[in-house]
């Protein structure tokens, strides 16, 4: 699959949310609207960095690749073709998975 080519603003990241679970833990196959939103994802784009006060630009602490953690209702969701991505502030970012 093509990855969209977005660039984010400022300290916006463009995440892939993963795949919601399709079965539960027993083997019932759960409904769309039964199954739980993932609370994490890859980082596809990150944008410049976040302006500071005095002009300065901080580079975000996270990078494209990065698989993250992120609250139930963070960021927008964009859908590009048949794929959604969500756009979030690095603020929305709850971790980064190792």
């Amino acid at each position: 699959m093509a990855k969209p080519s977005i660039v984010p603003l400022r300290d916006k990241v463009l995440v892939e949310p993963s795949k919601a679970e399709e079965k539960t833990q027993g083997g019932i196959v759960l409904p769309d609207t039964a199954k739980e939103k993932p609370k994490q994802g890859a980082v596809i784009a990150v944008g410049s960095g976040k302006p500071l006060d005095d002009g300065q630009i901080r580079p975000l602490r996270v990078k494209k690749g990065d698989k993250v953690l992120y609250g139930s209702f963070a960021g927008t969701e964009i859908k590009i073709g048949t794929d959604t991505y969500l756009i979030m502030g690095e603020d929305d970012i709850l971790a980064v998975l190792e």
